[in-house]
């Protein structure tokens, strides 16, 4: 059924055209979210202010038009897909505002909830939920879902720590709980509500037997339902409706911004792996844990163990655990070492007399805790990387009251096996009595679907009613478990929840069919396929974690939506649709605009890369070989033509300014199909540079090969650049003050690491481009007696990935914090520095040590939080200029007052340069500027 016509017309009017979206490629694009279902909206619509939500919500009641929210789509329970009006967040919901130094802090719903606890950490504070998905999930959600995590029990979730809320309900009516005009107006306008919401507290209360089921079921984490302790809890039906809306997943309203009571993050940390022989050992120690000052109890079952033993770090013995191992762990914090080491001793004490098989002990060492957290965070996706095609990962969530923890830890492990589920695991929050279970399922059939009702049902009986417990602990009721919020809470409690929705949503408008629905088989319904497409993503399990660092997401198509496009188009073309369409419109929204850097791989819990698929396909689409073949027979006459264009380039400059020029770049980059690039001020100046000759190595000085990148020798400064003094010079200027002799590969003109030819989809000339160079430095550094400096991370991210016999090959950063900070003097400067990581640099595992190396030379660094790729990507800030201008759409205000940028990336630089109004140069410039030569002893 289509949307009303009239509706359509006003919508229209009131958002602007790119940022509403109803073809079918961003229709399935936004049709997705982490839940194992899938609803395809009619219309979406990207809101950037409180105003546009509040017009729709209004349309959309005028014309009984179903609307559902999504903020980062990460939820699991399917409560953020829409077959009607899906309403989703833009740029403008991103404010954070830290108040009583911190004790406090008003977030609004597009916040990242890692941004609000990175804005919180200097003041050793951070926000009480603790989801795993934290990195990608967004405040929105993480207080419509109560989601809460490893940490934060029943005492730190959304609605423990909601000190106010501002909030827009079905009927377009705002209230702001924390501003008196605004509670007086809403008293006036929504009187009648009010006094509903104050009866229905009263009578709840009154009513003891349905008042303690309330209090009895929020002992336990709970999901399931709407939140009807706030029934009990509160008097003022002002903070009965603020705190009916945490947990409601927008059924109730729309929450424009929250803000929380924060809770400490202790600095000091300490943790444990105590291996038990059975459950019922595992289980004992809970309860005694549960009365220290522990943070984090993490159980898992042997087959979570069995899913991680072979992940390299961890000991040998998990391998050769007992069948029916258990273990827990432990994590306890404190604000200082001593009372950290107090709490340790305790927790020892409680634990002594029960039997263990194996542990680690406590250990404050962060490697090490890192390793052991490895264990609990890789059970998750060792499921998901190991199912097969075309089957999908489902997380359920349940919570047992803790004395009955190891029964129901076992009774769920003897379903898995009644129904086959032979590769299930299981782990979870222990002190909560909260276990996560996950398994692998089909939806190809109907006997697939079957098997799945059937475990669901003997799940639903087990849990609800059988030992009282939670059906839905911290993921949200959503589609998938509304059927049985009756079968858990009672009809009583039950009938309560409708009325509330009544109450709050009397049309019915505000996500149907989630927490509560009429339709008995909706878990049923709208089950997403996942279809065979190609290996490099048939893993992927569509959680969206990869979705905050990838640079085109928002303008066109995130590394999820590619897949679920690309799967899309691969299943219609077996089915014989035509998809001609389709894949027109992905070639510019998935191919053109992708970056492929590969960070995504890096947020995704089975390792995907989607770049890779990207490259692949461009591979598929790359005819050019022979012109490919060319280049890299004539790599110094390309350079060459390079630097003359860049003459070209800047003579116009001088002649006719740099806006006449950028004007006019731009007409001749359209008419040309995008095959001119546009100028900028950042525009390279060409450079012409020859190595001097290499000389005799001496005695008493430590050689190293510098290997400029291709793009270090073609270009220079930008002629408006405050630093004129080309990368190559700085470089050779800084290793020397160091004390190094520097020696230059051979025929340099001709040498390149092969990115920009694998990047376009020629694989087999990036291979042998890689390969002329790893010869030139193997000959150089005298089959590696020498270490080689490559002056930019990406190449040396290129000649790293795949063999490098012998050779020793450095990026800027680790050269620096290898072998300079030695042998130089720094003097910090006053004068404030950004830093732009590199996709590259990330992936090298140097970002942190860049940081590091910026801080020594200036007392003021700057760090953009949210910008983790500039969207340059080797030459798409020329062709794809839109890119970069994306990816770097926040930059300008946080760095405007730097004195200047650095990075590791000349292309990246020429980007950053161009949009923040700074100059961003290398690493060396900044090093070099501020150290000084001291005597290395011998």
């Amino acid at each position: 059924m289509s949307l009303p016509t009239e509706f359509i017309s006003a919508v229209n009017q009131l958002i602007p055209q790119q940022r509403r979206f109803d073809d079918p490629l961003s229709a399935l694009a936004f049709g997705t979210d982490a839940s194992f279902y899938r609803l395809i909206p009619k219309l979406v619509v990207r809101v950037s202010a409180e105003h546009e939500v509040v017009a729709l919500l209004q349309l959309a009641g005028k014309y009984q038009v179903p609307v559902t929210f999504r903020a980062a789509g990460t939820s699991l329970s399917g409560q953020a897909i829409s077959d009607s009006l899906l309403i989703v967040l833009g740029d403008g919901w991103n404010r954070r505002d830290i108040l009583d130094d911190g004790a406090r802090i008003r977030l609004q719903p597009g916040v990242i909830g890692a941004q609000a606890n990175a804005v919180l950490a200097p003041l050793g504070r951070k926000i009480g939920p603790d989801p795993a998905s934290i990195n990608a999930c967004k405040i929105g959600g993480i207080v419509a879902n109560n989601a809460s995590g490893m940490c934060c029990g029943t005492a730190q979730n959304s609605y423990q720590t909601l000190n106010a809320m501002r909030l827009v309900l079905a009927d377009g009516q705002v209230l702001d709980s924390e501003n008196p005009a605004s509670v007086a107006a809403f008293k006036t306008s929504h009187s009648g509500l009010l006094q509903q919401l104050a009866q229905l507290g009263q009578d709840t209360r009154a009513n003891s037997a349905l008042a303690e089921r309330i209090r009895h079921k929020y002992r336990m984490k709970n999901t399931t339902g709407l939140s009807l302790n706030a029934l009990v809890d509160f008097d003022d039906p002002l903070d009965i409706l603020t705190h009916l809306m945490v947990g409601s997943e927008g059924t109730l309203g729309f929450i424009s911004s929250v803000t929380y009571n924060t809770v400490p993050e202790y600095p000091h940390k300490a943790t444990a792996l105590v291996v038990f022989a059975s459950v019922e050992d595992c289980c004992r120690a809970v309860p005694l844990l549960k009365q220290q000052s522990v943070d984090a109890v993490e159980l898992l079952d042997r087959r979570s163990m069995r899913s991680v033993e072979n992940q390299p770090g961890l000991p040998v013995w998990v391998r050769q655990l007992s069948d029916g191992a258990c273990a827990l762990l432990i994590e306890t914090r404190a604000s200082g070492q001593l009372l950290l080491h107090k709490q340790i001793a305790q927790i020892r004490a409680v634990l002594a007399p029960l039997h263990v098989e194996q542990q680690v002990d406590f250990t404050e060492d962060a490697t090490v805790s890192g390793q052991l957290w490895a264990i609990r965070k890789g059970t998750f996706p060792a499921v998901g990387a190991v199912r097969a095609t075309g089957t999908t990962v489902i997380i359920e969530d349940v919570a047992f009251p803790i004395p009955q923890l190891a029964e129901g830890v076992n009774r769920l492990i003897e379903l898995f096996e009644k129904h086959s589920y032979h590769e299930a695991i299981l782990f979870g929050h222990a002190l909560e009595g909260n276990l996560h279970f996950v398994f692998t399922q089909s939806f190809d059939d109907p006997a697939q679907v079957a098997r799945y009702e059937a475990f669901m049902g003997d799940v639903a009986q087990l849990v609800a009613v059988e030992f009282g417990g939670s059906l839905k602990a911290e993921h949200g009721t959503g589609r998938n478990m509304a059927p049985f919020v009756e079968l858990e809470w009672g009809s009583d409690a039950y009938q309560l929840m409708w009325t509330i929705k009544r109450l709050l949503d009397p049309q019915g408008i505000l996500n149907p069919d989630v927490v509560l629905s009429e339709d008995s088989a909706i878990h049923l319904k709208n089950l997403k396929p996942l279809p065979a497409a190609n290996e490099i993503i048939d893993k992927c399990i569509e959680c969206g974690f990869c979705e905050p660092v990838c640079p085109s997401n928002g303008l066109s198509l995130s590394p999820r939506q590619r897949i679920v496009i690309w799967r899309d188009i691969q299943a219609k073309e077996r089915a014989g649709v035509d998809t001609r369409e389709l894949e027109a419109a992905y070639q510019y929204q998935g191919i053109d605009t992708c970056a492929a850097t590969g960070l995504c791989a890096q947020r995704c819990p089975v390792g995907i890369n989607t770049g890779d698929l990207i490259r692949e396909l461009r591979a598929d689409k790359a005819h050019a070989h022979r012109r490919a073949d060319w280049l890299v027979n004539n790599f110094a006459t390309a350079l060459k033509g390079t630097r003359l264009m860049l003459a070209a380039a800047d003579s116009a400059n001088r002649l006719l300014g740099a806006p006449r020029l950028q004007r006019l770049t731009e007409a001749t980059k359209k008419l040309s199909g995008n095959r001119i690039p546009s100028w900028n001020a950042a525009t390279p100046q060409p450079l012409r540079w020859a190595p001097p000759a290499n000389v005799a190595a001496t005695v008493d000085k430590p050689r190293v090969v510098y290997l400029p990148a291709c793009a270090s020798h073609a270009m220079g400064p930008a002629r408006s650049d405050s630093e004129q003094a080309p990368l190559l010079q700085k470089t050779q200027l800084l290793l020397e003050k160091a004390g190094f002799e520097v020696v230059f590969p051979d025929a340099m003109n001709s040498l390149c690491c092969g990115q920009p030819f694998a990047s376009k989809g020629y694989p087999q000339q990036a291979e042998r481009k890689r390969n002329e160079m790893l010869a030139a430095i193997k000959t150089a550094s005298r089959d590696g007696a020498y270490p080689i400096y490559c002056d930019t991370s990406p190449c040396t991210l290129r000649l790293l990935q795949g063999e490098v016999p012998c050779l020793d090959i450095y990026d800027p950063v680790r050269f620096i914090r290898s072998h300079l900070l030695e042998r130089l003097a720094f003097t910090p400067q006053s004068e404030s520095v950004a830093v732009h990581v590199t996709c590259s640099t990330q992936h090298l595992g140097e970002g942190q040590a860049l940081i590091d190396i910026a801080r020594k030379c200036s007392s003021n660094v700057v760090v953009p939080e949210d910008i983790h790729c500039c969207g340059f990507a080797g030459d798409k800030g020329f062709t794809t200029p839109e890119l970069n201008k994306h990816a770097l759409r926040t930059l300008q205000p946080v760095v405007q007052h730097c004195s200047e940028g650095v990075s590791t990336s000349r292309t990246c630089e020429i980007g950053l340069s161009s949009h923040s109004g700074v100059d961003y140069h290398s690493l060396v410039y900044l090093v070099d500027r501020v150290t000084q030569p001291i005597t290395v002893s011998r």
